[in-house]
């Protein structure tokens, strides 16, 4: 096994603990509410968070300033179009938690928001990584 690959599990979980805390615990109600619309501040101080913790998390593994700066721009904006498209189904299909379709887009969004995860991590090692 590569010596890089207990680096990148490592990442990985700090890239989890990160995604839970800005997705759950440090939401403020303007982020929360209205999330429909397109043009949202919330969300966009909602995928800054992210993108502030995921910056922290590659800083502490090393990479360039100009890698964590070119992927916290692409982060926000997956980050920011993920939201959105889920708030937009939920919001047509007037979704709420006692309903299935509910907890299926909400999985579907924290999946997809993961496989993100997976990219960041392989960028690093393709570009980044010592």
């Amino acid at each position: 096994m590569p010596d890089y690959v207990g680096s990148v599990l490592l990442l990985l979980c700090a890239l989890q603990v990160k995604h839970l805390f800005a997705d759950f615990f440090l939401q403020t109600p303007k982020m929360l509410s209205g999330r429909c619309a397109y043009v949202h501040a919330g969300r966009a101080q909602h995928a800054g968070v992210h993108v502030i913790g995921s910056a922290i998390a590659f800083l502490l593994f090393g990479a360039p300033l100009t890698f964590i700066l070119v992927l916290g721009l692409l982060e926000w904006v997956v980050h920011f179009h993920i939201d959105f498209g889920k708030a937009r189904f939920s919001e047509r299909k007037k979704l709420n938690p006692q309903q299935a379709m509910f907890w299926q887009a909400m999985g579907s969004d924290q999946a997809l928001h993961q496989l993100t995860y997976i990219a960041m991590a392989w960028a690093w090692v393709k570009y980044a990584a010592m």
